[in-house]
């Protein structure tokens, strides 16, 4: 009932009035049953824009973060975010990336509409990266199509760090529906796994215009990190002064965080310790979830 007040009566009118949001390929949407919305993932505000263009209920998996933050403000955060719909997903990885991947499957077999970024982790520099696996296993277990879906402005209207958008226009290219029951049966199979994702992937690359990059973003992201550590530390002396060239490169001793879960592979739409269905090996797969502490192109970690 919340999702809808604040969809139809509250935020939608406003949110409309005010970024005028365009829309190609509604006509891609399906009227009913369940699907699952791979998106590339620029801003914050994509997990906005996208539900408000959609006429159905979407439900985004969101770390578990934004339901235990104390204090008025995380209390109304939680109240929020649990109103909207959304899933928390523990980010620690292991059973908690299983359990990830079930809570998206569930949407999916009530005949519901999934978001997911199948690139894990907002872009630093708005460049699409390499899709974690979990988005295909999730095609292929629940047995429901993938629409590719480019959001267009948003990192302009809202770039990592800004709480407060701007207002401009804000574009939605939904893709037509990705048909992968010719793999039905084979989510375990790593390599079917990669091909799927490739494919989403591409046709990401083909309806946003971004440039490909053949890494996970979460990767580049701690090149990032790495960097501007290292560039901060001449400044200080060793030691415990570390921690101050650290600080000054807006990192802590933590490397960059995956949005989703860490160990499944889908919003981020992700499995177990290592990746779902025992996926390629390398960098954990994440389940593509909702937006998290985002790092931007000069290394600094700036919370949304």
């Amino acid at each position: 009932m919340f999702y809808w007040v604040l969809k139809t009566i509250v935020l939608g009118p406003i949110l409309k009035l005010l970024f005028r949001p365009w829309v190609e390929g509604e006509e891609n949407i399906p009227p009913e049953g369940a699907a699952i919305f791979a998106s590339n993932h620029l801003s914050f505000s994509d997990s906005i824009f996208l539900p408000l263009v959609v006429p159905r209920r979407m439900t985004f998996l969101a770390k578990s973060d934004y339901f235990t933050g104390r204090g008025i403000k995380g209390r109304l955060t939680a109240a929020f975010f649990k109103g909207v719909g959304q899933l928390p997903v523990d980010r620690s990885g292991g059973r908690a990336g299983e359990a990830a991947l079930r809570s998206g499957l569930k949407v999916l077999r009530r005949g519901e509409l999934l978001g997911i970024y199948p690139e894990g982790t907002r872009s630093p520099d708005g460049r699409l990266y390499r899709g974690r696996t979990g988005v295909a296993r999730m095609a292929l277990e629940a047995g429901v199509p993938v629409l590719p879906v480019a959001m267009v402005g948003t990192d302009k209207a809202q770039p990592s760090g800004k709480k407060l958008p701007k207002i401009m226009r804000i574009g939605v290219r939904i893709g037509k529906p990705l048909d992968f029951s010719r793999y039905e049966g084979m989510e375990d199979d790593r390599f079917v796994l990669r091909s799927i994702t490739d494919e989403i992937m591409y046709e990401l690359m083909l309806l946003s215009g971004q440039e490909y990059v053949d890494m996970y973003a979460t990767s580049m992201k701690e090149r990032l990190l790495a960097a501007a550590r290292a560039k901060a530390k001449p400044l200080y002396g060793g030691g415990t002064e570390d921690k101050s060239a650290d600080k000054a490169a807006g990192a802590d001793a933590a490397t960059a965080e995956d949005v989703a879960v860490q160990g499944a592979g889908v919003e981020g739409a992700a499995v177990d310790g290592t990746a779902v269905g025992g996926s390629e090996p390398g960098p954990q797969e994440a389940v593509g979830a909702a937006p998290e502490d985002d790092v931007t192109p000069d290394g600094q970690r700036a919370a949304s």
